[in-house]
């Protein structure tokens, strides 16, 4: 059985973090990072304010991040992965097969509309989410006025867009509260989800 979640965030919002803390928790589990199909800084189009766009889907190579994920559903078993201790506590979860893709634009991603048994979305508000930039060393560097210029307005209208379309359901994280709670919330949610979904 095949079960495909999605992490989806705010720049700095965790959505890492907790996908690999749940990667330790669940069984035969696997993680897609949005992060490796950027294409490089030469093929990442510039505004006329110089700002490089990277937070717009004409940024990712997403044809080959589907594949990936495609690929993986073909054949999860192949992947490698395999929690022993948890095999053996979960005896009726040993046949499922778990992926979490984490990124920051998927859900408004018209070929992996069908993929996900279940999405979630990690917001956090303007200030705390400036702050957590600030402290992250990025290649290139952020420009000056790149978060207030670019970042921030592609988040606000992506979210917006999730929020506007009614046959997308998406559980809405809040950012700020601890990881162990977050992690707390989202496994006992999956969890539940498996359960739900061998009955």
């Amino acid at each position: 059985e095949l079960f495909t979640m999605f992490s989806n965030s705010v720049t700095n919002g965790g959505k890492t973090t907790l996908a690999e803390k749940l990667k330790n928790m669940l069984p035969n589990c696997d993680i897609i990072s949005q992060d490796d199909f950027f294409k490089p800084e030469s093929e990442v189009e510039t505004d006329e304010r110089g700002f490089k766009l990277y937070d717009v889907l004409d940024a990712l190579y997403m044809d080959e991040m589907v594949t990936s994920i495609r690929n993986w559903m073909k054949s999860p078993a192949s992947s490698g992965v395999v929690t022993e201790e948890l095999q053996n506590t979960c005896d009726n979860l040993k046949n499922v097969y778990i992926l979490i893709v984490e990124g920051f634009l998927l859900y408004n991603y018209e070929p992996l509309n069908e993929v996900w048994n279940r999405r979630y979305f990690l917001t956090l508000p303007y200030e705390e989410c400036k702050r957590r930039r600030s402290t992250r060393v990025y290649q290139p560097a952020d420009t000056p006025g790149y978060f207030d210029g670019h970042v921030w307005p592609m988040y606000l209208k992506y979210k917006n867009e999730l929020e506007e379309n009614a046959s997308m359901q998406v559980d809405y994280l809040d950012g700020t509260k601890s990881q162990e709670e977050l992690l707390s919330y989202v496994y006992s949610d999956i969890i539940q989800e498996l359960n739900r979904l061998r009955e």
